[in-house]
């Protein structure tokens, strides 16, 4: 999957990205809504390595965001399937993970608009969806800035009970038209 915004590309991931993504990930600001909350270099890779091969099963996923301007890797995004803590079944979801000197920028809101775009037109999806924890309002604000509707809230099984990050909430678009 690539796409092009006019500020961003989204591309595959490469080898280049891994100490990049690495440090983003490594940031508990960037993290502070996502568990764990700091993940290590060779977790980095893990979740690399699985969202390549998500990349080549589907034709789709969470890949690499570039800065067209100069080339810095500003996070990763894009559409990818649904996790098993997700209720319901979903043909995908948009998500993304950006560093923290990209915050604030509208980056969010334009990849988002890309990821949809590239749902309905290229892979003929029938629906997407953005999930996150109930607490974090800066991504809440973006899924429905992109036109998502908060449909439920759920406990992610993957976090642990008592957790402030365990509550989530579940955004869902239908293919317009």
């Amino acid at each position: 999957m690539r796409l092009e915004t006019p500020r961003l590309l989204l591309r595959p991931w490469e080898d280049r990205d891994r100490a990049g993504f690495s440090a983003i990930n490594a940031d508990p600001e960037v993290r502070r809504y996502y568990y764990p909350s700091v993940l290590t270099p060779a977790e980095t890779d893990v979740l690399l390595d699985e969202a390549m091969a998500g990349l080549e099963a589907d034709g789709f996923g969470f890949v690499a965001v570039e800065r067209e301007a100069d080339g810095a890797l500003v996070g990763g995004a894009g559409l990818s399937r649904p996790g098993p803590e997700v209720p319901g079944e979903h043909p995908a979801e948009i998500g993304w993970i950006l560093g923290r000197a990209f915050w604030r920028q509208g980056f969010a809101t334009e990849i988002g608009r890309a990821c949809l775009d590239a749902a309905w037109a290229r892979f003929g999806l029938p629906a997407t969806i953005g999930y996150t924890s109930a607490i974090n309002t800066p991504s809440c604000r973006v899924l429905e800035r992109l036109g998502l509707t908060q449909v439920a809230d759920f406990e992610d099984v993957t976090v642990p009970p008592g957790d402030p990050l365990r509550p989530h909430v579940l955004y869902r678009i239908v293919r317009p038209g």
